[in-house]
């Protein structure tokens, strides 16, 4: 037996040596032993393990193959990510579409609904540092699809439970909360993925490309979870959350195997050294370092992490007050029709849509300039937010909003880029997350709670420094407040952004020297 293996060992590599430079393999052929192979071992040991950092062993395949096969082989995990996080609305947006007939089916109020989204938000926002801290030093990709497997779990038995008579409705409210933990930390471990496959310089277009994912699957979450239901499940409720979690269960399945979190899993060469570029110092410095190292070092102790939170929430105070009161406000103060109000909110996601792509494409064509790119976007919101406030016609709402979106989400994209070059890859997911729980916790809640009772034409408004505070016309002014903040901390960006530049580029320079 052990002759006959040996001798086909030594054909199996007279037949792949000429072909070995073009083989995408990520371990030694071996010899087949009684039973199983240890290639096929290693592939297992490979395939589910979640350790960032998994040794495969280098591939015989020169750095100019491998830029060339890169794109390919990219594009396997791009499409992955992208395609998980826009079904993650699946099983997250299903509850907003639901509403109505959870009320008229299942017999919930509307503070009841008003409870569970609530819950949902808080354990979303809270989560998203503390699971990120988890899944840190992880597989970002394998990760975020074990958290899409387990939202479809339990968006299953929300449905199954909506098939009693009588909803408990403290269930109902505990796994929707449960939902919001196991989702928090799936986008920024979806953008790890894309930071783990690209450099400094082509980082924006495709992390933007990304974000507009979020826009595709909240718009089409409610349109299909009620086709859905009506189709397969006879109109009843229970179907607009079976149906959404069973193609989401689904997905996380084909997109736990399908593509590599970095290139290193196949491997190659870190993407700096494919694309010949010089290493990120962050990521040559946290080699070895733990999780609560990475945690202290760059997140907790780096000022300019918390200076783009803080931005962050700025621009989500612009972005929500639009967002959230385009279709009152037109209906409300304008007097335009109910169908001009759900106009403005389709206008508004479009641009956002175009925004998420365009600016990280521009951040990219700046030389890796996300903070100063930001500067010119939010240099510029004020035009579009101005015609908004003083528009008199549905044409002028519509093209104003639209350019609202693109302008309004334009920041938040570009401070997420920002953010991720000042960490360490394998930290992606909490950086992320962190910069996520600004944005949500203090952000969301201002767009939506402090802008509401100041809109709100029967409260009373609420007073800061010394002003009272009270209808459309303020709501507006503290818009163009939050545009001016966040410009501000974009300023300090910038000029961090521009030194760290310049630096690496004498390093560079200076390294070709010696060399």
């Amino acid at each position: 037996m052990a002759k006959t293996c040996g001798i086909v060992a030594v054909a199996i590599e007279r037949e792949i040596a000429p072909h070995r430079g073009r083989l995408f393999i990520t371990e030694p052929v071996s010899a087949p032993s009684c039973g199983s192979t240890r290639r096929s071992t290693a592939v297992s040991k490979y395939t589910f393990s979640l350790a960032f950092e998994k040794h495969v062993p280098k591939v015989d395949l020169p750095l100019s193959d491998q830029r060339k096969a890169w794109f390919k082989e990219f594009m396997k995990p791009f499409i992955m990510v992208t395609l998980l996080y826009s079904t993650m609305y699946f099983v997250r947006d299903d509850f907003k579409a639901a509403q109505p007939l959870l009320k008229q089916q299942m017999g919930l109020t509307t503070q009841q609904l008003g409870l569970v989204g609530f819950a949902f938000s808080v354990a979303y926002g809270l989560g998203k540092i503390v699971v990120g801290y988890i899944v840190t030093n992880k597989d970002n990709k394998k990760v975020a699809s074990i958290m899409l497997l387990a939202a479809s779990v339990v968006v299953m038995c929300v449905g199954f439970l909506l098939t009693m008579s009588q909803v408990p409705f403290g269930w109902l409210l505990s796994l929707w909360a449960v939902n919001g933990v196991i989702q928090c930390a799936a986008g920024p471990a979806c953008a790890g993925t894309i930071l783990n496959w690209t450099t400094s310089k082509n980082y924006g277009r495709y992390y933007g490309a990304w974000s507009a994912s979020h826009n595709i699957g909240g718009g089409l979450a409610g349109i299909f979870s009620l086709w859905c239901a009506q189709t397969f499940f006879h109109g009843h409720v229970y179907g607009m959350f079976i149906a959404p979690a069973l193609v989401a269960f689904v997905v996380a399945f084909v997109c736990f195997f399908v593509g590599k979190n970095r290139p290193e899993d196949l491997g190659w060469g870190t993407a700096e050294e494919i694309f010949d570029e010089p290493p990120k110092a962050e990521d040559q410095e946290s080699s070895n370092d733990s999780t609560w190292e990475l945690f202290r070092k760059y997140l907790l102790a780096n000022p300019l992490v918390w200076v783009l939170c803080f931005s962050d929430v700025f621009a989500y105070v612009l972005r929500v007050g639009i967002d959230n009161w385009s279709s009152l406000r037109v209906t409300e103060q304008l007097g335009f029709s109910n169908e001009v109000g759900a106009q403005a909110i389709f206008y508004f996601g479009m641009g956002s849509m175009i925004g998420c792509i365009i600016w990280g494409a521009i951040s990219d064509a700046f030389g890796g300039r996300p903070g100063l790119v930001s500067l010119i976007d939010l240099g510029l919101a004020p035009i579009p937010l101005v015609a908004y406030q003083f528009a008199k016609t549905p044409m002028t709402v519509m093209v104003s909003l639209f350019f609202l979106g693109m302008f309004a989400f334009g920041p938040q994209v570009l401070i997420a880029i920002s953010q991720f070059a000042v960490v360490p890859k394998k930290a992606a997911a909490l950086a992320g997350g962190i910069l996520g729980a600004f944005a949500y916790l203090l952000g969301d809640s201002t767009g939506k709670l402090v802008l509401a009772r100041i809109a709100d034409s029967t409260a009373s408004g609420i007073t800061m420094f010394g002003h009272v505070f009270h209808g459309w016309n303020d709501t507006f002014a503290l818009l163009y407040g939050a545009i001016a903040c966040s410009f501000l901390l974009q300023i300090i960006v910038t000029v961090h952004e521009e030194r760290k530049i310049r630096s690496t580029r004498k390093l560079a320079a200076a390294k070709k020297t010696e060399d």
